[in-house]
């Protein structure tokens, strides 16, 4: 997952508003904005016959069907979004369809990489069935040909698009996609915003949207999907914003990068190129190796490799700097399988805005009787309850005034206990992050607030 704030500085490039090119029948003419470019081009080659492979997948102990199409001309996707990171898979992207609740809710996920690394995760679009027969589509992915394909099986009509975030990774396809289905309404998050200039969402090809509020009852979603709007105050020259939704007929949370669930092994749409790539012992593994020797041996396609490039993934993507990358398996060990909030997230932002953090997290597990949670990276479907999303946020304690301090409930103490949640991080693999983060407020980039007062 790509931090949604990076570096919130008046001098630094964010993951934000892009400006592209991407579909070929549209008249949308982008440029150049102070190194946030995107260029991205879905082009149709010559059809192929496709067929559909189906097989088992497990996801946070919740079996899906997945599906994917064997059409390589359907994955094609020019890509190259964002200076100084941009995200790949640049040429190709294969898609990946889970059903996650039996005619009601889809996953689709395709592999996000960052830039030119061997760094890769999954990226994550949810497709929910309205009772009027219509889609709802929550966070889109590139749309390529076999991820409409995908779309199209369903055989029901998109009629709402959703960006639930400000985030750059989430945002840079709204505008392609929608096009795929002019007919469909886009809603947006409220207070999307871009840098050097605030430009408006026409500019990046996001046309007629309308804005998601905060616990709205006049959505045409409402009678089934609920939602909640996190807008921070500004902690750099931005503020964090992401709405969570609530899907009553099926008791299903969905959220963006609020809260994550690795698991112990890596998302089927993650190559094994990638994979094989990270477990390689390069530049990064021997300055993060503790001191010890670094074979230079070349690495081979086997378990154990894939599963080392996945371990040494996930941990610079919490981490940025873990302490060991030679041997990552401990600390993977203790960040993985628990419901928790990324700690770049956590410590960049959430820690900045305790308070209202606290009241959404309030707010959402008091109102809202979810059994899982859908995030827009890792593993999904979660099997997790409100005490469980409570459980994640518990280091907003130490920030939050006395009217926040209450006893924990018997489920929120027994969710800890058995491990689901967690807010302990290895001292070692945060310095990294600690640093970047204090470096950061002493240089006036970011703002440190503690219970809601500027410190």
């Amino acid at each position: 997952m790509v931090a949604p704030i990076a570096v919130s500085s008046q001098n630094s490039t964010l993951y934000h508003n892009p400006i592209y090119f991407c579909d070929p029948r549209s008249n949308f003419v982008g440029g150049f904005l102070k190194g946030t470019t995107t260029l991205c081009l879905n082009l149709k080659p010559k059809q192929l016959q496709t067929r559909v492979l189906s097989n088992v997948v497990v996801a946070s102990s919740t079996s899906t069907t997945s599906v994917t199409t064997s059409n390589a001309s359907g994955r094609f996707y020019f890509n190259f979004t964002g200076f100084p990171f941009p995200l790949g898979p640049f040429l190709n992207r294969s898609t990946i369809r889970t059903e996650a609740v039996k005619g009601q809710i889809w996953l689709f996920e395709q592999e996000q990489a960052l830039g030119f690394s061997s760094v890769s995760t999954n990226i994550r679009m949810t497709v929910i069935k309205l009772k009027s027969g219509g889609l709802w589509v929550h966070a889109p992915i590139a749309p390529t040909d076999e991820c409409i394909q995908l779309i199209k099986e369903l055989d029901a009509p998109v009629e709402y698009i959703v960006l639930p975030t400000f985030a750059y990774e989430h945002k840079i396809f709204v505008g392609p996609f929608s096009r795929k289905f002019p007919l469909a309404q886009v809603w947006v998050a409220p207070r999307q915003w871009s840098w050097p200039l605030n430009l408006p969402l026409e500019f990046f090809g996001i046309f007629r949207a309308k804005t998601l509020k905060d616990e709205d009852l006049s959505t045409p979603w409402a009678g089934e999907i609920e939602q909640k709007v996190l807008s921070s105050p500004e902690v750099g020259i931005g503020p964090y914003v992401e709405a969570a939704f609530y899907h009553k007929p099926s008791r299903t949370l969905l959220v963006t990068d609020a809260v994550i669930f690795v698991p112990r092994q890596p998302p089927e749409c993650i190559s094994k190129e990638s994979l094989l790539a990270s477990a390689k012992n390069g530049l990064a593994v021997k300055i993060l190796s503790k001191g010890k020797e670094v074979s230079d041996e070349p690495v081979i396609d086997n378990k154990n490799n894939r599963q080392k490039g996945w371990e040494r993934m996930v941990l610079q993507i919490l981490f940025l700097g873990p302490s060991n990358l030679l041997e990552p398996n401990a600390t993977f060990g203790q960040m993985s399988q628990k419901l928790i909030v990324s700690p770049i997230v956590k410590t960049l932002v959430f820690n900045k805005v305790p308070e209202k953090v606290r009241d959404w997290v309030d707010s959402i597990s008091r109102d809202w009787r979810f059994k899982r949670i859908i995030p827009a990276h890792f593993a999904a479907p979660i099997n997790a309850s409100g005490s469980d999303f409570r459980a994640a946020f518990a280091f907003l304690d130490e920030f939050v005034g006395d009217r926040y301090a209450t006893w924990p409930s018997l489920s929120l103490l027994l969710s800890s206990f058995k491990g689901k949640a967690a807010s302990y991080f290895p001292p070692d693999d945060m310095r990294t992050l600690s640093s970047l983060d204090h470096f950061l407020v002493s240089v006036g980039a970011v703002k440190k607030t503690v219970s809601g007062r500027k410190q």
